[in-house]
């Protein structure tokens, strides 16, 4: 297990401090995100999901560094207004499989580097 996510059936994970947003203007980018949501806390980062022509995909990701600004955040920003659009604000559901790959990942990467 991950630390800062708690387990739940279906090998599916529950974040404790990242953020689903969705619903969000064509135009917010991964700084804004940052700016709207840095008010509740430390964000250690916030993407907008892009297609391979650039474009928004309409939701994003942003991830706290801990769980109590992530939960606030969330009750207070979703179904709230940003850029004239409602967003809907949920934590972050992943599969074990996904968290695992990017665990893998990042550890060969940190392996690589310190050659």
């Amino acid at each position: 297990m991950t630390d800062g996510q708690t387990t739940l059936p279906e090998d599916t994970i529950i974040s404790t401090t990242k953020l689903f947003v969705g619903g969000l203007d064509w135009n917010i980018r991964g700084r804004e995100l940052n700016d709207e949501f840095s008010k509740f806390g430390t964000v250690k980062f916030a993407r907008v999901k892009l297609r391979e022509d650039g474009k928004s995909k309409g939701f994003g990701f942003v991830e706290f560094e801990n769980p109590e600004d992530a939960a606030k955040a969330q009750a207070e920003m979703n179904d709230k207004e940003l850029n004239g659009r409602v967003i809907k604000v949920d934590f972050a559901r992943e599969s074990l499989e996904r968290i695992k790959a990017r665990e893998e990942k990042a550890a060969a990467e940190a392996a690589a580097s310190a050659e």
